[in-house]
């Protein structure tokens, strides 16, 4: 569905305020008739309509919000961004079944990618050598055989999965051969979606768009980045995919938070067998004994010192070898793959 510009501008002003949980702005959308009503409510006016009481610590400046959501649009307008609404066609149905769905994508690139196959890739910025190495050839296997990879253009095992995604395209192009049965690269952003985290990664991000893949974020042209954003990043790339694969993940790691969404929302999990290779387990110790002594000084949570790969290897996660050995482990009924068989390549 294509928004004009009113509905565009009103549904932008919904979608950036951040104490609005997803069905209050449905709510919201269903009882205000515009973005200039939206705007002249007071809190105490959404109080009222919702029938709840707003956090002390909400900010809500109506004219303001409604000036940024103009210049947002635009910006989306200038660049050639695309919004998508939650109800769209175009929204990907998966998303849409998660408990919290972005009210709004921004895509730059090719949106239709959304509703096709596709396998979620994460794991930790330290990568060790066979970690890299897993990365890309499970990309490259993987868009080879048609099927979109989506990851969060971080360091390290983001970054290597979109390489190797990109690989199997610039390989075919050098060889002649017919990309358009490609899969493709989608690369899910914590930040404005005019704007690119890590700056290291600018050229990548070219690239993903040049080879007809897909840039998105929640977050609109020029919204600045708040710590949450990449925690918020993280149920999106598990949202967008059935299942997501691990590659190389500490104690604490950021690809652990997406490994519980993924389950939260009853998709397949699996861990590459490199998380378990002796370079990445030295790594991971490292991490571990340092993430031990921030805790014992109160610098962060037990949940982020327990929430390492056994945790979820005892609750039945399979280990992977390859993109093939991926596809098997999909076939396979629940249960037929030994939780710790992987260790055993």
């Amino acid at each position: 569905m294509l928004l004009t510009d009113s509905d565009a501008l009103f549904h932008i002003s919904l979608a950036r305020i951040t104490f609005l949980k997803f069905e209050e702005k449905i709510f919201l959308s269903k009882n205000i008739d515009n973005s200039k009503v939206l705007s002249l409510l007071s809190i105490e006016d959404i109080e009222q309509l919702l029938k709840r009481k707003i956090g002390k610590n909400a900010v809500w400046k109506g004219k303001e919000n409604l000036r940024e959501a103009e210049i947002a649009l635009h910006h989306c307008k200038r660049l050639g961004i695309n919004i998508l609404l939650h109800s769209d066609r175009d929204y990907p149905e998966l998303l849409r079944q998660i408990s919290d769905p972005p009210y709004l994508l921004y895509c730059r690139g090719n949106e239709k990618l959304l509703g096709q196959r596709s396998v979620s890739v994460v794991g930790t910025r330290r990568l060790s050598p066979e970690g890299k190495k897993a990365a890309k050839e499970f990309a490259y296997q993987a868009v080879t055989d048609g099927c979109n990879i989506v990851s969060g253009l971080a360091s390290g095992a983001d970054g290597y999965s979109h390489q190797g995604s990109l690989e199997a395209y610039f390989d075919y192009i050098e060889k002649g051969m017919d990309v358009s049965r490609l899969g493709r690269t989608i690369a899910v952003i914590p930040s404005a979606i005019d704007e690119i985290v890590p700056s290291v990664h600018k050229k990548l991000a070219a690239q993903i768009l040049q080879t007809g893949g897909l840039i998105v974020s929640e977050y609109e042209p020029g919204m600045g980045m708040a710590n949450w954003h990449f925690v918020a990043r993280n149920r999106i790339i598990a949202g967008l995919s059935p299942a997501t694969v691990v590659i190389e993940a500490p104690a604490g790691s950021g690809s652990l938070i997406t490994a519980d969404f993924a389950l939260e929302m009853n998709r397949d999990l699996m861990f590459h067998k490199a998380t378990f290779g002796k370079l990445a387990e030295e790594i991971a110790g490292k991490l571990n004994a340092r993430l031990e002594a921030d805790f014992a000084l109160g610098r962060v949570s037990k949940y982020k010192v327990e929430n390492r790969p056994e945790k979820f290897l005892e609750a039945g996660a399979p280990v992977i070898s390859d993109y093939k050995d991926y596809l098997k482990c999909l076939a396979e009924a629940p249960g037929e793959r030994l939780p710790l068989q992987g260790q055993l390549f």
